[in-house]
């Protein structure tokens, strides 16, 4: 039987937020939210330079930082998986107005991690939109990679 939790962050880009787990991990998505990779597999491919995640890892679950690749120092683009810089700066998301600074200030990846982990807000409206994001990013980055190979 799954049981709320309440979430209390504080660190860097958060002080003094809550939220609720309502959700177990992993499930209950929106139908046409098909997630390929986990926030622990993708931490593990050295996502965005192993600077991500550096100073919140007691949000989430332990088990998801036992093979992260981590730079707490800075962004080091040779731990991520293609050795490439893939990602844009926060200040780019910022103004674009990509980011909601209350729920989730360090973007996608943020509301991602707190989905899969069992985090549903009423901002539903945002849930669509980091969807389509996170749909339209991971093919702009394959296109990259894979179309010079063709």
């Amino acid at each position: 039987m799954f049981i709320k939790k309440n979430v209390a962050v504080n660190d860097k880009m958060q002080k003094n937020y809550c939220y609720v787990l309502t959700e177990p991990v992993g499930r209950n998505f929106a139908l046409d939210f098909k997630p390929e990779l986990t926030p622990k597999q993708m931490l593990e491919l050295g996502v965005f330079g192993g600077k991500y995640m550096t100073d919140c890892q007691n949000e989430f679950p332990a088990s998801w930082f036992k093979r992260a690749k981590l730079s707490p120092e800075g962004r080091n683009d040779s731990l991520n998986y293609f050795k490439k810089r893939a990602s844009q700066p926060l200040s780019v998301w910022r103004k674009k107005g990509w980011i909601n600074e209350k729920h989730d200030p360090r973007g996608w990846f943020q509301w991602y991690c707190r989905i899969i982990w069992g985090a549903v807000w009423e901002k539903k409206i945002d849930d669509k939109l980091n969807v389509g994001r996170l749909l339209l990013d991971t093919y702009l980055k394959l296109k990259k990679i894979v179309a010079p190979k063709i």
